[in-house]
């Protein structure tokens, strides 16, 4: 699977904040590593071709999105 939603390749103009951020920020530490699990989540489903219904990846890329926001949030503080 090609698509990358890693934080650095989401957010590549802000590499540097989000090391500061996770290193200085316990609550945006605990969202980024919530974030990279759900993602590596979508990406093993993916690459396994296992059988998920649609609500179920679809809630899955929700979630993800939503995390992003949060973080992207964080980033313009």
């Amino acid at each position: 699977m090609s698509d990358n939603h890693s934080l650095y390749t989401e957010f590549p103009n802000h590499v540097d904040r989000i090391q500061e951020l996770k290193s200085i920020q316990p609550d945006f530490a605990r969202t980024a590593a919530e974030y990279h699990k759900l993602d590596h989540q979508i990406k093993g489903l993916h690459m396994r071709d296992q059988p998920v219904d649609d609500q179920t990846m679809k809630g899955l890329k929700l979630k993800r999105a939503q995390l992003k926001d949060e973080l992207y949030n964080w980033l313009c503080r």
